[in-house]
């Protein structure tokens, strides 16, 4: 047999693949249906290491479930819309639709030279006029059962650039391409009511337990954050409502912890506050106050966490509801307006992060809740549950009937009511942006808000935009702005905002079941629903486990709810893989540790860089790149291809096993391991590196003996096993040994696995020092004598202690 030539095999099958459609599903109901995604990539201009990782996981269960019979879609497209292609327009000068679409060339060719099993009939980009067609008639849709709604939201501005930043824009509190100092703007935002769907999207946590990461499930529980508790008003006084100009006179608290509300010593609110902004505009504050309030302000809240506990004394105080005293107000930089109404009690003697900021600025500390044990302690939060002391009438109960009775108390008297609170916030999906999906409104001053008519879809975005970096080039251009009523026929506004690019990713997977034809006058087709949905499997980074998953989620739901699909969850199973490292570090070109996917297919094969993407680590564990032991896999399919030259008959035979010699029997029993490993990789532990390893191991024993036909049913099923890993080199042996018979589910033949001896490993204290093989029956007496006839001279000293592990070591314990 000739050299083995990666380059030359695997455009071959690059090349008879895309003619035979190979990969394409049928979708008709004969077979059953698996639906394998891996999550759709932003089009930067080249695919990562990363991309190869995901890549060849989904390819490798697609190909392996199409080798069991099934009709399996596994699809790839483009989420296409961003930030990005704005960035490259302004330094590089070009539009971002070609910037995007030249990318997109690229990585599908480098892709393709991956050969990995994609359905390239129904790929798509999310920037394609006619996927922004049917989602803005989706948002319309939502927008009319009252699941999107107009609000005033806190945005990033730029005042020298006039322009709006996402978080990521905003690099310590400035501007990220001009360096101002970053401001909080309040503007018109579009939500998508999520926490209308908070509780059924924590409910239903419970049926993808098992299938779902537990690490990713736990995060999304705690991203809704249900808690229970007792929501009430702080009344300010009469001196802090006229400071803030008669406007605002209470405000609203949350507590779970009800039995400690006669421990309140202050409330702090967070720097987003509507009190905190009303003493900004009538610039009441001192100058070292307003400084500090401006920073922590343009600090993004991701980053507030890692803070030192800080504030500052707002001199205004609230009446406690209960007591009648007065607490005073601070605005802290550990409260969050995301979370509850951005304001708490607090009750320093019971938190421990209200302990250490009344600390720090010498506030009262007044302990309301005693151990059971009936010590007090001073020097620390007491946190747990426990006896109330000091609260009134309530004294002496244990916390939990003191918070049942305290809420009650607060409803009888009507300033107070118990509620089930969400972090979860209503998803903001505005973005003063030019390359997105247009929001399908229209501003009109006689009718409001109103959606654009159907039939007018897609509103497009206008390509003679001018993009500077400064301020939405959509608002520029009087041809996209103006436009009429659709209801009223008047003069109207065109909405310039558009939409989040979570919108596209948030029901791509359904427009892929639906057959190219049905595009047009479709999103997706119900019966390619019902037949495709849910996902099977779903691969991603795990860095997508809250956002976009959780997003994914609520939009299925939505969409049941319009009456446009009547599925629950979108995906039935998730796998989360690990990052792709080099040095220990993550790749980056300012590391100068990036390896170059497109490069090493050159030197070493498309197959050699997919075996080495799954065997170097299992799929959720971190993986360090090694050159050494891609080239090892490289060896080994020089190997594989080599003494393939030693199969001469076709097709699977039937074999007599106790007929062989000892190494032919090895030699079978480990290949039909391997058989056995694929089932538990694939079925349940997704570990491929073990599956790797055992045709490794078994191509090793077939080495070690030279009967024709074991050749011959061993290399059948090896390359059964190992086409969804490296397919090309796969398919053209069995296309040379068994005209592509290969490739369908192995049956393990009976008997084997059976054995009339076994190998033992020699230890001696716990170190090896040889193997030997004695029968299956023998005695602890008999493995004994053999390892010591095995050691001879090598076994010195006394031998102390002698432990057997039945059918697998002997370790001999000896004394010099």
């Amino acid at each position: 047999m000739e050299a083995y030539q990666p380059k030359a095999v695997e455009e071959r099958w690059q090349r008879i693949w895309e003619q035979e459609n190979a990969f394409e599903p049928k979708g008709d109901g004969k077979k059953p249906k698996k639906y394998i995604i891996s999550m759709f990539p932003y089009p930067s201009g080249r695919i990562h290491m990363g991309h190869v990782r995901n890549y060849a996981i989904s390819d490798a269960f697609a190909r392996r479930f199409r080798s069991e019979g099934f009709d399996v879609l596994h699809p790839m497209g483009w989420d296409s819309f961003g930030m990005p292609a704005e960035n490259a327009a302004i330094k590089r000068g070009v539009h971002p639709r070609d910037w995007t679409y030249d990318n997109i060339d690229q990585m599908r060719g480098e892709m393709k030279r991956l050969g990995l099993s994609f359905s390239w009939k129904r790929e798509f980009a999310t920037s394609d006029p006619l996927y922004t067609k049917h989602e803005q008639a989706l948002f319309i849709d939502l927008w009319n059962a009252g699941l999107i709604e107009r609000k005033i939201g806190l945005l990033n501005w730029c005042p020298r650039d006039q322009t709006v930043l996402a978080n990521e824009q905003v690099i310590d509190g400035r501007c990220w391409r001009c360096d101002a100092p970053v401001i909080l703007k309040e503007t018109g935002q579009y939500y998508f009511t999520i926490t209308k769907y908070a509780q059924e999207l924590l409910d239903d946590l419970k049926k993808l337990k098992g299938r779902w990461p537990n690490q990713v499930l736990t995060m999304q529980e705690n991203w809704i954050g249900r808690s229970e508790g007792l929501e009430f008003n702080f009344t300010l006084d009469k001196d802090s409502i006229n400071k803030l100009g008669g406007e605002i006179n209470e405000f609203s608290v949350f507590t779970t912890r009800a039995d400690t509300i006669y421990g309140v010593t202050y409330c702090a609110l967070a720097p987003e506050h509507p009190i905190v902004r009303k003493l900004q505009a009538l610039k009441v504050l001192s100058g070292e106050a307003l400084t500090w309030l401006e920073a922590i302000q343009r600090a993004p809240a991701k980053d507030r966490g890692g803070l030192s506990k800080e504030g500052i004394d707002l001199n205004l105080r609230a009446i406690h509801p209960l007591t009648g005293r007065l607490i005073p107000l601070w605005c802290a930089n550990f409260v969050l307006s995301e979370y509850g109404s951005g304001a708490v009690m607090s009750v320093p003697a019971h938190d421990d992060r209200d302990f250490e900021f009344a600390q720090k600025y010498n506030l009262p500390i007044e302990q309301v809740i005693a151990p059971k044990s009936g010590e007090i302690k001073i020097n620390a939060a007491f946190t747990d549950y426990g006896v109330l002391i000091d609260s009134a009438e309530f004294s002496a109960l244990e916390s939990g009937e003191a918070k049942k009775k305290i809420a009650e108390h607060f409803e009888d008297l009507k300033i107070g009511r118990e509620i089930v609170n969400y972090k979860l916030k209503d998803w903001g999906v505005s973005r003063q942006r030019y390359w997105g999906a247009p929001i399908p409104l229209i501003i009109c001053e006689r009718c409001g808000i109103v959606p654009e008519k159907k039939e007018n879809l897609p509103v497009s975005l206008p390509k003679d935009a001018v993009i500077t970096g400064e301020g939405n080039p959509l608002e520029k251009l009087p041809a996209f702005t103006k436009c009429v009523c659709p209801k009223c026929g008047a003069k109207a506004r065109r909405e310039t905002d558009t939409m989040d690019t979570f919108v596209q990713s948030s029901w791509y997977f359904l427009r892929y079941t639906t057959p190219p034809e049905l595009w047009l006058d479709r999103p997706f087709d119900k019966e390619a629903i019902k037949f495709f949905m849910p996902v099977d499997l779903y691969i991603g980074g795990v860095e997508h486990a809250i956002l976009h998953l959780l997003y994914a989620r609520f939009f299925t739901k939505a969409l049941r709810d319009t009456g446009h699909i009547e599925i629950d969850e979108p995906f039935d199973s998730l796998l989360t893989q690990g990052m792709v490292l080099k040095d220990g570090a993550k790749m980056s070109k300012s590391k100068g540790n990036v390896v170059d996917p497109d490069d090493m297919i050159k030197r070493f094969g498309a197959d050699a860089v997919r075996m080495f993407i799954l065997f170097a680590a299992p799929p959720a564990k971190e993986l360090e790149w090694n050159d050494s032991a891609l080239e090892g896999c490289c060896r080994f399919l020089n190997r594989l291809w080599n003494n393939a030259e030693r199969v001469t008959i076709c097709g699977l035979p039937l074999m007599v096993h106790g007929s062989l010699t000892k190494a032919e029997k090895l030699a079978r029993r480990k290949v039909y391991e391997a058989v056995r490993k694929s089932e538990e990789v694939f079925d349940k532990t997704y570990a491929f590196n073990t599956l790797i390893a055992a045709c490794m191991e078994a191509l090793n024993a077939l080495q070690e003996q030279s009967n024709e036909e074991i050749w011959s049913e061993g290399y059948f099923v090896l390359l059964t096993l190992l086409e969804p890993i490296s397919p090309h080199i796969c398919n053209e042996l069995s296309n040379r040994l068994f005209q592509r018979t290969a490739f369908t589910p192995i049956v393990i033949p009976e008997g084997v696995f059976d054995m009339n001896s076994v190998i033992y490993a020699i230890q001696i204290n716990g170190k090896l020092r040889g193997e030997f093989e004695i029968g299956l029956g023998a005695s602890n007496g008999e493995i004994i004598k053999t390892a010591k006839e095995k050691l001879g001279d090598r076994l010195n000293g006394e031998i102390v202690k002698t432990i057997v592990v039945p059918g697998k070591l002997i370790n001999l314990v000896v004394k010099d």
